[in-house]
């Protein structure tokens, strides 16, 4: 098996909150880190009552505080939200407190609805069409500043952060193949274009200084239990979120619930089966048919799980198959 990473959505469960969730990533952290993942990410999402991690910055400084080896960082920050300046002064503190374990993931979506990404955006001048200009402009400040450069992140300048492109689509692929940075691809919600980006990605991709060859990571649903049945109920979690995300409202992370894919009405059923159409559970086979695939040189899982003692669980059976 490929090098195994995490991503934690950070979830609020149902009769939970977000102390409650934090507090769970850091403990499913330090599970990962004795468990031999490579990474751990959080990602930016806004105006989601399911979702701790929006100060993402902020929840990757506890994370990262509450372990000493895994890498920790973001599946990602939605850089046009944000001036790079800014965040390249936050993963340049971040660096500095943790050097050498630090992530930075990429992405041009606004992480949220219109109405809340004009909130987030509306005093800045950038959006999504300079999101290439941008991650150009927050890689220069993480160079050793150039004589006469007047504006400098402190801290930042020099910082050793791994920098990554996040996408669900082309643009992303292209993007990270002509800037020679690695690629993490969104299959775990959008694998509608997953063989055709992987392809732009390996074609277009150009050696720099942060690569010589490219490096390709897959976002992975995954539920591992005792048993398929329970791993098909685990599941449940998830899919009733992603109805009601798609249904326009967005909710916490339910309980599971016996039978809920049987009553989904037909539309409901089919958009379920087009986002999960990358999702492992029965775990294993499906990851190595996933690997085998796509060449990916690392798969990131996730684990929507509503009870935190099975959502270890899985975790832990999956690390203990690769």
């Amino acid at each position: 098996m490929v090098p195994l990473s995490v991503l934690d959505l950070a979830p609020i469960v149902e009769g939970g909150d977000a102390a409650r969730a934090l507090a769970n990533s850091v403990d499913l952290a330090r599970h990962a880190e004795r468990w031999g993942y490579r990474r751990f990410w959080l990602a930016e999402h806004h105006n989601m009552p399911g979702i701790a991690s929006a100060a993402t910055s902020v929840a990757i400084a506890h994370v990262a505080a509450g372990t000493s080896t895994i890498r920790v960082g973001a599946g990602g920050i939605m850089l046009p939200n944000h001036a790079p300046l800014v965040i390249a002064e936050q993963f340049g503190t971040l660096d500095a407190l943790h050097p050498g374990r630090i992530d930075l993931g990429l992405g041009r979506a606004p992480g949220t609805d219109g109405a809340t990404a004009h909130a987030l955006r509306r005093t800045l001048v950038g959006d999504v069409d300079r999101f290439p200009e941008d991650v150009v402009e927050l890689l220069g400040y993480f160079r050793e500043p150039e004589p006469g450069q007047r504006v400098r992140a402190f801290p930042g300048a020099g910082a050793a952060v791994e920098v990554w492109i996040l996408g669900s689509s082309l643009f992303g692929a292209e993007l990270a193949a002509a800037l020679g940075l690695p690629f993490a691809f969104a299959s775990h919600f959008a694998p509608a274009l997953l063989m055709e980006a992987i392809d732009v990605y390996r074609r277009g991709f150009r050696p720099s200084d942060h690569l010589d060859r490219s490096r390709l990571m897959l976002g992975v649903n995954t539920v591992c239990a005792g048993t398929d049945d329970e791993a098909e109920l685990l599941l449940t979690s998830l899919q009733q979120a992603f109805v009601n995300l798609r249904s326009g409202q967005p909710s916490r992370l339910p309980p599971p619930v016996p039978g809920y894919a049987q009553r989904l009405a037909p539309h409901h059923a089919a958009m379920l089966d087009g986002i999960l159409a990358c999702a492992a559970v029965t775990v294993r086979a499906r990851l190595e048919e996933l690997v085998a695939r796509t060449g990916a040189d690392e798969l990131i899982l996730t684990s929507q799980i509503h009870d935190h003692r099975a959502r270890l669980r899985s975790y832990e059976i999956v690390a203990g198959l690769s």
